[in-house]
């Protein structure tokens, strides 16, 4: 028996991209599966792709923006399978703009979908990873927490913070649950179509085409963290295209 078989595992953001890539991969090893994310209808038919492959998946409308739903995705994982394991929260935005737009509505959406979201998600998970005894957060965060660019100011704060975040929990976490920080470089997702500056939309749009990773590459790294054995964390991931044009 692999370490991902039979773990229950809650995905926010799991309708597209990074998050249904990893669903699908745990889902093949062997892992209960909880998918959250807005879109009610990608959730549906992701559930059924991997119910109709001998899965076991289940899942909730859900915006990280909302702390009851957090709660609820979570409820939903202990009461269909008795328990939780792990819970990646991956959802996130990038409506990234020069700062001279001042486009204060999208750097307000940022914080509370990038860092307000990942704190809902630990206050739902971590009394319940308290009371089991065991328990993994996998953060999703960037390489731009990492190295901040033009137009990405308000983006690499958030994702720093997530970073920052993820280090306190764990500084704070015991040897009884384990905190992982995934940063992503360009990856293969819609995050461009929510850029709303179409000069940088297009440079983003170029360098996807150059060296944007699938969100396959992402989500086998964040099996890897799934499936160390007791005892094993593995801090932080950092994954990069291995080439840049």
């Amino acid at each position: 028996m692999s370490e991902i078989e039979g773990k229950v595992v809650v995905i926010t953001g799991a309708s597209s991209g990074i998050g249904k890539a990893t669903a699908l991969l745990l889902a093949e090893r062997g892992a209960k599966i909880v998918l959250g994310a807005r879109s009610e209808d990608r959730l549906e038919a992701l559930a059924a792709r991997i119910t109709d492959a001998g899965g076991e998946a289940v899942y909730a409308p859900t915006d990280v923006r909302r702390r009851e739903d957090l709660s609820n995705l979570v409820t939903l994982a202990c009461e269909r399978f008795g328990q939780l394991d792990v819970l990646v929260n991956n959802a996130g935005i990038g409506p990234i703009s020069p700062l001279d737009d001042l486009r204060v509505e999208d750097w307000e959406a940022m914080i509370d979908v990038n860092i307000k979201g990942v704190l809902y998600g630990i206050a739902a998970a971590l009394p319940i990873f308290r009371e089991q005894g065991f328990g993994q957060f996998v953060n999703t965060s960037s390489v731009a927490a990492h190295q901040t660019t033009p137009n990405m100011a308000v983006y690499s704060g958030t994702k720093m913070a997530v970073g920052a975040i993820s280090e306190g929990l764990r500084q704070e976490a015991g040897d009884k649950l384990r905190v992982t920080i995934i940063s992503p470089g360009f990856t293969q997702t819609p995050f461009i179509e929510s850029v709303p500056n179409e000069e940088v939309k297009a440079q983003l749009v170029k360098s996807r085409e150059a060296f944007g990773m699938p969100p396959e590459a992402i989500a086998r790294s964040i099996v890897f963290a799934i499936e160390q054995p007791a005892g094993v964390d593995v801090g932080e991931i950092v994954v990069r295209p291995t080439a840049q044009g």
